[in-house]
């Protein structure tokens, strides 16, 4: 593993910083009426999940908190899915867009699980 210095170091955080951006980009196509409903929730959970890897890292010296923070990220990402799954049934995106998005998370949450299956090489580095 590489010596990871800060939160921003860490590929899951790197990859759902990447792709939350591309959820922003890509809900400015959605219609207005969405905007405090799909849009907004969309937009809320794939930024959560970055949010929480980073509020993760600044737990890792309790290995239990750790899990914690980085088990709510996974469960964001799954919302992420679920909201992108609503936005293809309404037509706002196409069944293409849809599955690499849908990837991506599915790729995030599997990077976030890697991190808990090896929470202790995370954590013995804050004491």
């Amino acid at each position: 593993m590489a010596i990871i210095r800060s939160f921003r170091d860490l590929r899951a955080y790197q990859r759902a910083r990447n792709e939350a951006s591309r959820v922003f980009k890509m809900t400015k196509t959605f219609p207005k009426e969405e905007l405090f409903s799909l849009t907004d929730q969309i937009r809320r959970s794939s930024r959560a999940v970055k949010s929480m890897i980073a509020e993760a890292w600044g737990h890792r010296r309790y290995p239990a908190a750790f899990v914690s923070k980085l088990t709510a990220a996974i469960g964001e990402a799954n919302e992420t899915q679920s909201w992108l799954d609503d936005a293809l049934d309404c037509g706002y995106i196409n069944a293409s867009q849809h599955e690499a998005f849908d990837a991506a998370w599915q790729s995030i949450g599997g990077m976030i699980a890697s991190m808990i299956v090896k929470a202790d090489d995370f954590c013995r580095s804050a004491c």
